[in-house]
């Protein structure tokens, strides 16, 4: 038993078929675009990371504080609101 229920002769097979297939010139092509590819990530991750967040915890700025927004006092904003331009129920809904 192999990789996830797949032999090692069942891989070697699909290699040759993909070897046949797609020929070894563009296979190493696609092997270095990829490594060329990972390599890349792995640069801009540890760029990312120098840079990401300050080491002091005192220079971490707080967030502001949000307001706290009840049901009921959502309620009573609304009910004084008027309403939409142009719009009434009567236009919204055609049978009632």
């Amino acid at each position: 038993m192999g990789l996830g229920g797949i032999s090692v002769w069942q891989m070697l097979i699909l290699l040759a078929v993909v070897v046949l297939v797609f020929g070894t010139k563009k296979l190493k092509n696609v092997g270095q675009d990829l490594g060329d590819a990972v390599k890349s990530f792995r640069g801009a991750m540890a760029a990312g990371d120098k840079g990401a967040e300050p080491s002091d915890p005192a220079q971490i700025e707080p967030a502001a504080p949000r307001p706290v927004v009840t049901p009921s006092a959502q309620a009573k904003s609304q009910a004084g609101a008027a309403p939409a331009a142009g719009r009434d129920r009567k236009t919204e809904w055609p049978n009632s």
